[in-house]
């Protein structure tokens, strides 16, 4: 029987996925919780997404996350009404946010990275 998190699995991918979104969500609803942890799980959950669909290439999920995340943050500097206007709503906030943070770029960095120290040590070592 082979182990849970199996190597290169989609299925290993859109679980740490769904794991990560709860906890993000969850990061927003506890009190004393630092909000700069939801930026670091926002960037953990770009990584498991895009090497879920591209499960192969860990330098190219690496830098196509990190691409997305910074391309996302810089959006926000685009401030015209009808974005904002999606920014207003629940998951166009969560997904455009709504204020640029150079620390944000360092909180999806942190996450991107603790998603390939995930995959690293604790997936490929147990298989």
């Amino acid at each position: 029987m082979q182990p849970l998190l199996m190597r290169n699995s989609r299925l290993t991918y859109l679980s740490l996925t769904i794991i990560t979104i709860a906890l993000g969500l969850l990061s927003r609803h506890i009190a004393g919780i630092p909000l700069f942890i939801g930026d670091i799980l926002w960037g953990l959950m770009v990584y498991f997404i895009v090497r879920f669909l591209f499960i192969k290439r860990t330098i190219w999920v690496t830098i196509a996350s990190l691409l997305f995340c910074y391309a996302i943050e810089f959006s926000q500097l685009y401030q015209a009404p009808w974005i904002n206007n999606i920014r207003h709503t629940v998951i166009g906030g969560l997904i455009l946010g709504e204020v640029f943070l150079w620390g944000d770029m360092l909180s999806y960095t942190v996450g991107v990275a603790i998603g390939i120290f995930i995959e690293k040590v604790l997936i490929k070592t147990r298989t």
